[in-house]
């Protein structure tokens, strides 16, 4: 299967540069760019996608209002997946952007290995970055997030188990599957399968979303600290 890969930044280069490389993969063809978001949008009316490569400062439409208007807050089961591209002055766009439904941020200067493995994991619908980089990501701009009481009670962790909710918490403080496995002497199948209830439970698209929710709601604190 070929993932169809969308390049969306003002900068040509940067594009011709991204373009090769995913043209040498046998398992990835460029079927689309644009150099704004208000082409991108008209672009996919047109072409399907499967993951998006979105930069973030654009003219006419960011990166991070283009990515919500794909999104469509990650309900649309047939929407693209929108992976970001950053760089350290940018780190909160790339936030609003997780909050948008974008499934997860790379630096623009990734290793082309990394930038490879990033867009098959978005297209499997697996997070894109380690938990730690959307940890510290987090850890930083948790002050512009809304005040929240001692003890979260948003409605929506009511409807998890204890079980599930404890996984949550260890998958916002940036445990992998297999170390949530060690820490509560799980299988990692079935800490995968607490993490796959969590998304479905919160009417969320993937991983990443559930560490932002955990941010909003409380459940964690800059530091990754449990509430």
């Amino acid at each position: 299967m070929t993932i169809r890969v969308m390049l969306v930044d003002d900068q040509v280069l940067l594009r011709t540069g991204f373009r090769m490389v995913l043209a040498a993969q046998p398992d990835m063809e460029v079927v689309a760019e644009a150099g704004n978001g208000v082409e991108a949008l008209e672009v996919l009316r047109a072409t399907q996608v499967d993951v998006v490569l979105m930069d973030v400062r654009m003219p006419h439409l960011d990166g991070v209002e283009a990515t919500r208007r794909i999104c469509e807050g990650g309900q649309k089961k047939d929407a693209p997946k929108v992976l970001i591209l950053t760089t350290f002055d940018l780190d909160e766009y790339a936030f609003s952007a997780l909050k948008a439904g974008a499934s997860g941020f790379m630096l623009k200067d990734v290793p082309p290995g990394e930038l490879l493995a990033a867009i098959r994991a978005v297209e499997s619908g697996d997070a894109v970055v380690a938990p730690s980089t959307t940890r510290r990501l987090l850890d930083r701009f948790t002050p512009m997030l809304p005040a929240t009481s001692a003890e979260p009670s948003r409605p929506e962790l009511e409807r998890l188990t204890d079980r599930e909710r404890e996984v949550l918490l260890l998958v916002a403080q940036g445990l992998s599957n297999g170390e949530i496995a060690a820490r509560l002497v799980l299988s990692e199948a079935t800490v995968k399968t607490h993490v796959g209830r969590i998304l479905t439970k919160l009417s969320l698209r993937d991983r990443v979303q559930a560490v932002v929710l955990a941010y909003e709601t409380g459940l964690v604190r800059a530091g990754g600290a449990g509430a």
